[in-house]
């Protein structure tokens, strides 16, 4: 499986460890992969900052480098605020570059997890729908604080 993972601009720095890890134990996102199949990371960048400019050209290029799938990180979700385009995104990429969008990367860390709840963020049917793949459990969860 080759795919493209895009992040969150203020993220920037983030030096991927969770994801990679998360990649790399099959958990989150991308518990839908089958463990003995590697998985290639064909392109990585950020979505340019908001409103995200970079989406409209990074996928092509990740396309190009032979990504299956695109996967927006976890931190798109757990952000504060999560990311306020991250449906417009996804909807943007599947129609015009015909490949599969997943929401997450590694699992929600507890930490964050406790905090939106107490916000409510997720409370709507569509959040909870957003952040099924990066949910896990709260062992799981733990683990990634």
């Amino acid at each position: 499986m080759k795919i493209g993972i895009i992040i969150c601009d203020r993220y920037r720095k983030c030096a991927g460890g969770k994801c990679f890890r998360a990649m790399q134990n099959r958990e989150g996102a991308f518990d839908i992969y089958d463990k003995r199949k590697p998985i290639d990371i064909v392109g990585y960048t950020s979505c340019g900052g908001c409103p995200g400019g970079n989406i409209e050209y990074a996928p092509e290029e990740m396309i190009k480098n032979g990504a299956e799938t695109i996967h927006f990180v976890t931190g798109l979700v757990v952000g504060y605020p999560p990311c306020p385009y991250i449906k417009e995104f996804k909807s943007y990429i599947e129609k015009r570059f015909k490949i599969k969008v997943v929401i997450g990367t590694h699992p929600i860390p507890q930490k964050y997890y406790l905090m939106h709840n107490i916000l409510k963020t997720w409370k709507s049917n569509e959040w909870k729908k957003l952040i099924k793949p990066t949910l896990s459990t709260e062992a799981i969860r733990k683990s990634y604080d």
